[in-house]
């Protein structure tokens, strides 16, 4: 086991990685940007190490500076968490040249995970289903043109690299054709330095589920079932859930095989999420992301496993200690992203907060890095925190939820707290009936 790992990230999800750590007696270095000086993770850990200012390009993004870190500190490993650099397959493989562990995939799986193509091309090799589309990138129209009809219309152009919907354009009739490819790729170049682009087919109101890989070294891989991530705005998410309300036991058995038969081909170490969307009783894979997610925390509740403790023991060589059938998923858990933006107009809310407190009690649990008198950057991600719920039946688990929005209190600036109440409260999240669309076209 490790005795020392450097957290190459911020906020919330540095403080997790720390308290999993202080779980394993691991000592830790947390980097800071200026702006973060302050931060709760920087108090926390054994150890800090400034990296740069503000601006995320000068610090967390800097590889040489935390890699520098990692040497005079003596760290043995860097977790990258989510965001930043924890998909960036040059940091991956800058981390293992210089003798250090990096907690995640092989550079290689990062590297073709992170395309979404070479991503898709794997898995078709692996007989995991796929979205129709285009085998590969497309250069031109007359290519686009070409693909079209075996497609059908309406169709989605997105970028190869990247997520977040950006590089991504949806494409009606052919007219719409030329513009829609041109568009995608300027964006794609301007926010991912890659103006690779390919179609799929535009399925209309799916929703959005995936499933939690945790595979070792040692050829050992499992799954965690599915989360339901299909409450989005614009491409992001904003509430999350374990197990779906609309994926059977027999389901979630025969695509987590899937996804497990995948990896074990692939060679896969880690923890990884297989993202896919499900539309008329059929799952079409999207992308595979190969880092902790956001939305871990449901699926803990519902297993028991501790995903990011679990991600540094396999990380440094040892064996599952669980087997597939140790996994049973019991009761239910939703999360809330609460996030520093108006609830109406979502516009980023930085400031002081001026009152905080966080709601308590059975099944309640919070993952956030803010405090009374805490200053938000405006620099970074809005994300302030997340509330997860946990109890027996669903039903009970939006009770609770509700009851822990109603108690939650950050004053000083805005948030999504307002918005999550109205949710919990809506018939159709009630009975678990939306899609990725429905918050966007049918509730906001």
């Amino acid at each position: 086991m490790f005795n020392k790992i450097l957290i190459a990230n911020r906020g919330e999800i540095a403080l997790r990685i720390i308290r999993a750590c202080k779980e394993l007696g691991i000592k830790t270095v947390a980097v800071y940007s200026e702006a973060d000086i302050n931060s709760l993770h920087v108090r926390l850990a054994d150890e800090s190490v400034c990296v740069g200012s503000a601006l995320s390009k000068d610090s967390y993004l800097k590889m040489g500076n935390i890699l520098s870190a990692a040497d005079v500190t003596g760290a043995e490993a860097i977790h990258p968490g989510f965001g930043f650099l924890s998909e960036n397959h040059v940091f991956a493989e800058m981390v293992e040249e210089h003798g250090i562990t990096f907690i995640g995939p092989k550079p290689e799986h990062v590297k073709i995970m992170g395309d979404k193509i070479l991503a898709k091309d794997a898995m078709r090799k692996f007989g995991v289903p796929l979205v129709p589309g285009s085998p590969g990138k497309i250069e031109t129209i007359s290519q686009a043109k070409d693909l079209a009809p075996s497609i059908g219309y309406p169709m989605l152009i997105k970028a190869a690299c990247g997520g977040g919907g950006k590089g991504m354009q949806i494409v009606h009739t052919e007219h719409q054709l030329e513009r829609a490819v041109s568009i995608a790729q300027m964006e794609a170049r301007a926010n991912f330095g890659d103006n690779s682009v390919f179609i799929e087919k535009f399925l209309q109101n799916p929703r959005h589920i995936e499933i939690q890989i945790l595979a070792d070294q040692h050829g050992n891989c499992i799954h965690l079932g599915e989360r339901d991530c299909s409450l989005q705005r614009r491409h992001q998410k904003i509430w999350e859930e374990a197990p779906s309300p609309v994926v059977t036991e027999k389901m979630r058995s025969e695509l987590g095989t899937i996804c497990v038969n995948a990896m074990k081909q692939l060679g896969y170490r880690g923890v990884g999420t297989m993202e896919f969307l499900y539309e008329n009783e059929q799952f079409y894979f999207i992308e595979m992301n190969t880092r902790i997610q956001v939305e871990h925390p449901v699926t803990e509740m519902v297993t028991g496993v501790d995903l990011i403790k679990e991600q540094i023991k396999v990380a440094a060589g040892e064996k599952l200690t669980m087997t597939q059938e140790d996994i049973r998923i019991k009761g239910h858990a939703i999360e809330c992203r609460i996030n520093a933006e108006d609830p109406e107009t979502f516009m980023p809310s930085p400031g002081t907060i001026t009152f905080y407190h966080p709601p308590g009690g059975l099944g309640v649990r919070i993952d956030s890095h803010i405090y009374d008198g805490y200053t938000i950057p405006p620099y970074y991600d809005s994300l302030l925190g997340k509330l997860i719920v946990w109890a027996p039946k669903r039903s009970d688990c939006l009770t609770r939820l509700s009851s822990a929005l109603d108690e939650y209190v950050i004053d000083g600036v805005k948030t999504l707290i307002p918005l999550h109440k109205r949710l919990t409260l809506h018939p159709a999240i009630i009975k678990g009936k939306f899609d990725i669309k429905w918050l966007e076209t049918k509730f906001l």
